[in-house]
């Protein structure tokens, strides 16, 4: 019996790869035809390890033509986020990083080979955006069924808190393995089984609940720099070595030029900020979302983690200053970062990639373990 041609895909936006590997980690046999991206850094990433350069350069240039010459049977898509987020100006589509999203929407329906199914990937708070309106208007126009879902990898057993909102279109000539929950909004992964029979929203649960489930952060760090920390801040983070104006230069720093002494967490920022820091414990089994600012600041970019072999895990609000001083506290290295993000051990930056910029890309990638599972659910065939 003749093995089924793979399913040819395009990625826009790949960035790092984190579509790339989810894709791999789905089971989903599928040949990823082209993949585009505008940012030259992001491209030297993937290109490392996958060994193929997307094609770069301004989406918006392409034309319903370029796109017909792939026959892509799918589109993957995890356009900017920055025109949703609650920290932006939340100008949804009249936000110029919004309008290559736009326009390669609008060109499926000038398409002689329209994709069958399509893949989105955004903020929360993507789904009640304007953009978010357009994108199911030209679904619907073009006869597509949709499932949506937030969801976050708490739900998949990794202590992360990373929610985000996703997309799964499939042209209604193709059929989802739960139709029952077409063209709804879930929070659950419940129906992702394959088992059209299964109703319970067994992660209809806030986070705290969630955690029971996951494994502890400690599964996710790299042990040498565990030890290496804890050893140079054995006293105080005071008498480290590190000093700010260390710090700023570490972020400069390339992958082979970096000691675990980087890591370390500056005395100067944790008396000024100290207290809006998110703390947490190599047996904790929660962590706050990564972004694109981590390592550049502190408040609200990410959890720091305290390595000091001393101290039980206190609830923040009890912590004083000196306490805060003790705790050994670091910063998750970028794989660390990388492994909550559930990305393969295989998975490395080129050696000019500096650390700043590997935190960057980091926070504007995606979380393998939840997309896989998506895309297995998107490809499955009844």
């Amino acid at each position: 019996m003749e093995a089924q041609a793979p399913w040819r895909v395009l990625e826009f936006y790949s960035g790092i790869g984190g579509m790339r590997y989810s894709l791999a980690s789905s089971g989903v046999r599928v040949e990823v035809v082209e993949a585009f991206d505008i940012n030259d850094v992001a491209n030297d990433v993937y290109e490392r390890n996958f060994g193929h350069r997307p094609c770069q350069g301004n989406i918006q240039t392409l034309t319903a033509s370029d796109l017909d010459k792939y026959k892509a049977h799918a589109w993957l898509l995890s356009p900017p986020c920055q025109p949703y987020t609650r920290q932006g100006l939340q100008k949804h589509s009249a936000d110029a990083r919004a309008f290559s999203f736009i326009k390669i929407l609008n060109l499926m329906q000038n398409m002689n080979f329209p994709p069958q199914m399509l893949f989105v990937e955004n903020v929360v708070g993507f789904e009640v955006s304007d953009t978010h309106d357009q994108l199911i208007e030209v679904l619907s126009s073009l006869n597509f069924n949709t499932q949506e879902f937030i969801l976050s990898p708490l739900q998949f057993g990794v202590p992360y808190s990373r929610p985000r909102y996703f997309c799964l279109a499939k042209h209604e000539s193709m059929c989802f393995h739960n139709p029952s929950v077409n063209n709804k909004l879930l929070r659950t992964p419940t129906c992702l089984t394959l088992n059209s029979s299964t109703t319970q929203n067994s992660y209809e649960q806030n986070e705290d609940v969630l955690e029971v489930v996951c494994k502890p952060i400690r599964d996710f760090l790299e042990i040498h720099i565990m030890d290496t920390v804890d050893q140079d801040c054995s006293a105080t983070t005071s008498d480290c070595k590190f000093r700010p104006a260390a710090f700023e230069k570490a972020g400069g720093c390339t992958p082979s030029e970096t000691g675990s002494h980087d890591y370390i967490v500056p005395l100067s920022l944790i008396e000024r900020w100290g207290n809006a820091m998110d703390i947490v414990y190599p047996e904790s089994k929660r962590c706050c979302c990564f972004t694109k600012s981590y390592y550049r600041y502190v408040k609200g970019t990410g959890s720091l983690l305290a390595t000091s072999k001393d101290h039980k895990p206190v609830p923040k609000e009890n912590l004083e200053f000196s306490s805060l001083n003790e705790l050994g506290l670091r910063f998750f290295s970028p794989r660390e970062v990388a492994n909550l993000h559930s990305f393969p051990s295989s998975f490395c930056f080129p050696d000019h990639i500096s650390l700043r910029q590997q935190y960057a890309m980091l926070g504007n990638s995606l979380s393998v373990a939840v997309v896989a599972p998506l895309l297995h659910y998107l490809f499955a065939e009844i």
